[in-house]
């Protein structure tokens, strides 16, 4: 077939969408010379890449600002005066200090010992015994106030036992005739439960036979345990009547010796006994060297999987001019027999070029380009039909009659 089968020429020969190939061979639009790079270079990495670089230095700027500048923080010391966590007892002890309770800190027995002997009775509150000696605060005369089951409570309170079953810690009611507890009412108590010796005041009971609070009196003084601190932290202070009750056990106008956990308790470590891992020496500000390398990993990762731009068009080596392109789809369609798909193209391309030349709009339907296309050349409506949306040819020669009047009707409009 000699035809072109599709019927899409351009002006000059050329099929449309072929590259039209001026007389010395060479493509308009075409760089000079061979193919263009396709490797990036330099510029256009720094290009395409530097707002990536710029946001990934300056995170890693902030976060070592942040660990420069963060003040320096050591770990939280439950119940302590001079602790502002949430776990320390900072804003018990200047409610204390507001009334007129004069609040000592001391982290030994020697340094409590110490302090009783000078002025009057005082109240020793003991919130650890982990480095003391338990039977060195025993001897110490006066009311004491333990907060928790400690490994010295045998000796520091002889008379108390712990309930096996532990209690939630939650707000619970005195339930007792303590005035301290009366008065304060509804609290924040649980931990262990305790019973006391006979006598003794029993109050915030647990749901089995135990107490979280039991006070009695000794040949010494007053002696009271609680089977939990939290109400007495930064945290829960301001709960129920947390605050009530840990100023009625504690404000009784005495000084307070406050025995607490030293800062840096040197404790022998005994044989079999594990030592400090590789973690616990590490510097604090070491994970924050972790996160930033991590940042820095990500922000390299996006970096170097960054897109490489545009693709990059080359020249054919060879120039195939379009009317042997067409020549050669043509017999490419006439081995395979594929008479349908040559006539789809040849009337698809009849009806786009037919379309505006017949005043018609784009994606007008059949019905209207068969009725305008009538009208304008004085074909019978079915024929034109047939020839623009019929059945595929039977034959070859079927198909070059299409092709032919297909070619008749264009130059029929062509001309009027």
């Amino acid at each position: 077939m000699s035809a072109p089968v599709d019927g899409s020429l351009a002006p000059g020969g050329a099929a449309l969408g072929e590259p039209v190939v001026t007389r010395d061979g060479v493509v308009p639009g075409d760089p000079p010379g061979g193919s263009a790079p396709t490797s990036p270079t330099l510029r256009s990495t720094w290009r395409s890449g530097r707002l990536i670089v710029l946001l990934g230095v300056l995170v890693v700027l902030i976060a070592v600002l942040g660990v420069l500048l963060a003040p320096q923080r050591g770990p939280s010391r439950p119940l302590d005066p001079a602790d502002t966590s949430l776990a320390g007892s900072r804003a018990l002890a200047e409610l204390l200090r507001g009334r007129g309770v004069q609040v000592d800190r001391v982290d030994s027995a020697e340094a409590a010992a110490r302090l009783a002997t000078t002025g009057g009775p005082r109240l020793l509150l003991i919130t650890d015994t982990a480095y003391v000696d338990e039977h060195a605060l025993a001897a110490i005369p006066g009311d004491r106030l333990i907060v928790g089951d400690m490994p010295g409570l045998a000796a520091l309170a002889p008379e108390v036992h712990t309930d096996p079953d532990p209690a939630r810690t939650r707000s619970r009611e005195p339930e007792c005739g303590l005035p301290a507890a009366r008065a304060a009412g509804s609290a924040y108590m649980g931990g262990t439960a305790f019973h006391g010796p006979p006598g003794a005041a029993l109050c915030y009971p647990s749901t089995g036979e135990g107490h979280t609070l039991v006070s009695y009196a000794r040949s010494g003084g007053t002696t009271t345990v609680v089977g939990d601190g939290s109400f007495m932290t930064n945290l829960r202070l301001a709960e129920d009547g947390n605050a009530a009750l840990a100023l009625n056990l504690i404000g009784t106008g005495r000084p307070v010796t406050w025995l607490v956990r030293p800062d840096n308790p040197q404790v022998a470590q005994l044989p079999g006994e594990r030592g400090q891992s590789l973690t616990d020496l590490l510097p604090d500000n070491v994970r924050w060297t972790v996160y930033m390398a991590l940042i820095a990993l990500a922000v390299t990762a996006i970096w170097r999987g960054r897109r490489l731009g545009p693709v990059v068009t080359e020249r054919l080596p060879v120039v195939v001019r379009a009317a042997e392109t067409v020549e050669g789809r043509g017999r490419l369609y006439r081995a395979r027999r594929a008479r349908q798909r040559a006539a789809e193209a040849l009337r698809a391309g009849t009806v786009d070029r037919l379309t505006p030349r017949l005043g018609l709009a784009t994606g007008a339907g059949g019905q209207e380009v068969v009725a305008a296309l009538a009208a304008r050349t004085g074909q019978d409506p079915h024929r034109v039909g047939a020839a623009l949306y019929g059945p595929p040819p039977a034959d070859d020669a079927a198909l070059v009659a299409l092709a032919a009047y297909l070619d008749l009707m264009e130059r029929q409009v062509s001309e009027l």
